[in-house]
């Protein structure tokens, strides 16, 4: 069975670091259930294994921690569904790369119960929305923005960190990094994309979907 855990209010993020580090050794030692943590940060920035320093472009404006997790410079904050996915890789096939996969397509799933279109990109880690009502590329394409972010973590086949999905967070505070290392596309949220959709609605959609991308059942316990 799949734990599910809802925090309300902002949880400190090396605080969130050392449950899951706990809770990744207790599901390797065959003394917890696989879980799923669903909360919100205070405004910060994380480092991943490949960040490089240039793309934290306003290092004072707000905390900075170092993680090793994979990816880049992400931003987490108040209005951002972060899920952080403790599974059992070596249970699901011992594939990282279709892991991360299935993480695309739970977003992706997610997102579609409110009628957006989440797409993936080659190159461009995370996933992606078309704004046609906005400037084209360059060469011609339609412009498009970030809406979820992912990088995760393995330990003993066991992984930690995962998602964020931008609700309603102060878009703003993306422009003290480049995201994900790319300069070239924005970042959206599904408000900002005029969708009056609250934290629980994304709550309600993501457990819709994980069943339906992971095919396994999932149980779902009280807020903490």
């Amino acid at each position: 069975m799949v734990e599910w855990i809802v925090t309300d209010g902002l949880t400190d993020y090396r605080a969130a670091e050392a449950w899951m580090e706990a809770r990744v050794a207790a599901i390797s030692a065959g003394m917890a259930d696989e879980c799923i943590w669903l909360l919100e940060h205070p405004p910060l920035y994380t480092a991943g294994t490949s960040a490089r320093p240039e793309h934290l472009t306003d290092p004072a404006r707000f905390p900075v921690h170092e993680t090793r997790r994979g990816g880049q410079y992400t931003y987490h904050g108040p209005g951002q569904r972060v899920a952080y996915v403790m599974l059992d890789v070596a249970a699901r096939g011992r594939d990282v790369r279709c892991f991360v996969r299935q993480l695309e397509d739970w977003v992706i799933a997610t997102l579609g119960q409110f009628n957006v279109t989440g797409e993936i990109r080659a190159g461009r880690v995370g996933v992606w929305v078309q704004r046609p009502e906005k400037p084209p590329q360059p060469d011609g394409t339609p412009a498009e923005d970030k809406i979820a972010a992912i990088g995760i973590r393995l330990r003993k086949w066991i992984s930690f960190h995962g998602i964020s999905i931008n609700v309603e967070p102060d878009l703003g505070h993306f422009s003290g990094i480049v995201p994900c290392g790319i300069s070239d596309h924005g970042v959206t949220s599904l408000v900002d994309l005029g969708l009056p959709v609250s934290m629980a609605d994304v709550d309600v959609a993501l457990h819709a979907s994980f069943d339906q991308v992971f095919g396994r059942p999932a149980r779902r316990c009280a807020a903490s």
